[in-house]
């Protein structure tokens, strides 16, 4: 039997092949060497993969070295390896002569299943709903017979509600992994790298929020199911100053680890309407975002290919400034919006979806900043952020760089979209009602400026046409651009 090589988001059983099958883990210093990673995350992948190498004992080889190539020299014999996330990484794996390189595993479709559905789609958009929905059926969940549970696909429109008119949703707190000496051990590892300037971090320091065993991700699992789950639908889009968490999983990170397998996740939650613990719209919502909108991403980052990441269909030229790259950890930011969601990506390497999409991401799109930079960004600061997560979630569906190959219309929005779905507007020094003067929201004014910066690469757009038309009425717009261009790279 093949020794099996595991990376670090492999971690899982569904990677062996057999219970007792030997095992090749490699802790490589030069991964974090590399870039600028957020010290959570750093933590959370050196923690998960010491972890397993203990559970595993004398089953696992556990090398810890500079880089791969250093640690395979090391190890004798031939070596099988699931397909890896990313194209470097793929490409170094194929070019060694004694790996075997079996296919991908921890995904709910397949990349053979994937390409079938797309070529069968002939000249039509391969639209996210349409996978969604053949995924359903061959996977046949939330199905009753041949028809949708419920009688509807999609329950997105009942799970857009308004933050509550109170601090907190009322959700019961998430469950938290306790740490232990390999943290302890982790922890010391990364201060000594730091101080002997081997590698430099972003945010704060721990505490380990995310599992990192697969014990502790079935716990976390059981948790959110029980305890949260019934309360994801309604507002999963909404967001709340004194509530980071909301009603979401927090599985992204174990998930991404390998830790737990979507197929079983979405098992679970579907047991959860079946027996009447959850209501359908909830669970609706989160197994789209499993075997839809994470599988869907996955498989169009191979797709598209390995230059689709330099997409710039918008000509956004402007770096990243460095109190956005610095977590605002100076606090610099005045837009409680903005302030307030880089908190949480400093303090916790976390923020849920619509904080990346609707505060991070249409910032980021309405000044125009380079969207490579933007994905690297995501990448290296949020704790479950993988080049395959964020290379089709930030240059297309975030920064509409492809100029319309996944997203149908930019998701671009001003300042009203925040003030109604959180409560950030209240307290800030920012109205998002006005466009001109000191007052004036930087989104909604960012909003226009954005339409007019790019109105020609978006003529033709039939979902965006009123929003272009209308800014050629507004008498104040070569005022408002002049107010835009002189802020550049100033924090708002």
């Amino acid at each position: 039997m093949k020794r099996r090589w595991l990376f670090a988001d492999q971690l899982g059983p569904h990677f062996l092949d057999h219970c007792d099958q030997p095992v090749l883990l490699i802790e490589s210093r030069a991964v974090f060497a590399r870039k600028t990673f957020h010290r959570q995350k750093a933590h959370l992948v050196l923690s998960a993969l010491r972890h397993r190498a203990a559970e595993l004992g004398d089953q696992v080889r556990f090398e810890r070295a500079d880089t791969y190539r250093e640690a395979l020299e090391r190890v004798r014999g031939e070596l099988s390896v699931c397909a890896p996330t990313t194209y470097a990484a793929d490409r170094f794996v194929r070019g060694l002569e004694r790996v075997e390189v079996l296919a991908a595993r921890g995904f709910s479709t397949s990349r053979e299943d994937f390409e079938d559905w797309a070529g069968r789609r002939g000249a039509k958009r391969l639209l996210m709903e349409d996978f969604y929905r053949e995924a359903r059926v061959r996977l046949d969940v939330l199905m009753d017979g041949s028809n949708p549970a419920g009688g509807r696909w999609n329950f997105d429109h009942d799970n857009r509600e308004a933050p509550p008119k109170q601090p907190r949703l009322g959700t019961a707190e998430p469950w938290w992994p306790t740490e232990d000496e390999i943290d302890e051990e982790v922890r010391a590892d990364l201060d000594r790298w730091q101080r002997d300037g081997d590698v430099s971090f972003v945010g704060d320091d721990g505490p380990r929020r995310f599992a990192v065993t697969r014990r502790e991700a079935l716990h976390a699992l059981r948790d959110f199911v029980e305890h949260r789950l019934p309360g994801f639908g309604p507002h999963e889009d909404a967001m709340l100053t004194a509530d980071d968490w909301m009603a979401h999983s927090l599985l992204s990170a174990p998930i991404n680890l390998g830790l737990l397998d979507p197929v079983e996740v979405v098992e679970r939650a579907e047991d959860a309407y079946r027996t009447g613990d959850a209501p359908l719209a909830s669970v609706e919502g989160f197994v789209r975002q499993l075997i839809g909108w994470r599988d869907y991403m996955w498989h169009l980052y191979w797709h598209f290919g390995d230059d689709y990441r330099r997409s710039n269909k918008l000509q956004a030229r402007r770096q990243l400034p460095d109190w956005f790259t610095d977590l605002d950890a100076g606090g610099a930011v005045e837009a409680r919006c903005l302030s307030e969601v880089l908190r949480g990506v400093r303090e916790h390497g976390w923020v849920h979806h619509i904080p990346r999409l609707m505060v991070l991401g249409n910032y980021a799109m309405q000044r125009g900043w380079r969207p490579d930079q933007v994905t690297d960004w995501f990448h290296r600061c949020f704790v479950d952020g993988y080049d395959w997560v964020m290379v089709a979630n930030v240059v297309g569906m975030s920064q509409y760089a492809d100029g319309g190959l996944l997203a149908t219309k930019p998701y671009a929005a001003g300042g009203a979209y925040i003030d109604k779905m959180s409560d950030y507007c209240g307290d800030c020094r920012y109205n998002p009602r006005l466009r001109i003067g000191p007052d004036a929201c930087p989104f909604t004014a960012g909003y226009w400026w954005f339409l007019d910066r790019n109105a020609d690469r978006l003529q033709g757009n039939q979902r965006i046409a009123r929003q272009l038309t209308a800014r050629t009425r507004l008498k104040d717009l070569p005022e408002l651009v002049d107010q835009e261009e002189s802020r550049g790279s100033t924090a708002p």
